[in-house]
């Protein structure tokens, strides 16, 4: 089993996929192969609530700042909540700030309770909210926990798994807590439960572990860590699990 050693961060290697695990002992960084999840180390200490990525870049929301793909801050101030809108970083503070990073910081609305941000969605314990050119509007539901904007959006909440069509439409019943999707394929969490979608069809995911799922995430394969610290990783032939040694999982994203 790979030691975690802070002060090591291993390299990019080719037919890799790295996958970055927020936890509240910092970030750390995993190398997978397929489903093999292989060297991982702890990249760099602080208190990690989120995390995003895109196109090669990464943002994590800590409780002192926003830190870039180098872990260096942005100077936004303590934050519970980032995501990726196009290139441009959005932002939520403990204080219910949103705000866009285009080099610099623009302040766009106040919001209560941030919980996600995906795209241009925000999900909060008042439902979704929709960052515009026109500014920031209310596209409806209550106690959203998570949001894909991916294909056709979709949003997990205290009630129900819920699809945007023609308004908010219920897909499941359930208490969701995480969902994530590409174009096609989505899956979505409970406390007890994983439930993925392959066209229109949802079904049940056995994994082998019991912990809760704290974040998913879709790369060359499918990607997802436990709150307690598993990380699980599947290509279609099944999942393969390993566990980190860091416990209070926050977020995941693949680089």
């Amino acid at each position: 089993m790979t030691t975690i050693d802070e002060k090591r961060v291993y390299s990019d290697r080719e037919g890799t996929t790295t996958v970055f695990v927020a936890t509240e002992l910092g970030v750390a960084r995993v190398e997978a192969s397929g489903d093999i999840i292989g060297e991982f180390s702890l990249a760099h200490r602080c208190a990690a609530r989120d995390i995003a990525a895109t196109d090669g870049t990464l943002a994590v929301a800590t409780d002192e700042d926003v830190l870039d793909a180098a872990f260096s801050p942005l100077g936004f101030g303590p934050a519970v909540a980032v995501g990726f809108d196009g290139d441009d970083l959005l932002a939520a503070g403990e204080d219910g700030r949103l705000a866009r990073y285009d080099g610099e910081w623009h302040e766009l609305a106040t919001l209560d309770a941030v919980r996600a941000i995906d795209g241009n969605l925000v999900a909060t314990a008042e439902g979704v909210y929709r960052v515009s050119s026109d500014g920031i509007q209310h596209a409806g539901l209550t106690d959203v926990r998570d949001v894909s904007a991916a294909g056709v959006p979709l949003a997990a909440t205290a009630d129900g798994l819920y699809r945007l069509g023609n308004g908010w439409m219920e897909v499941l019943a359930g208490d969701f807590r995480v969902v994530s999707a590409t174009d096609g394929d989505a899956y979505a969490a409970t406390a007890d439960e994983v439930v993925s979608r392959a066209g229109d069809e949802w079904t049940d995911v056995s994994l082998p572990v019991d912990d809760p799922i704290a974040a998913i995430a879709f790369g060359d394969g499918v990607y997802a860590a436990t709150e307690s610290g598993t990380v699980l990783a599947t290509v279609g032939d099944g999942w393969r699990s390993r566990h980190l040694g860091l416990t209070g999982v926050t977020g995941l994203s693949v680089r």
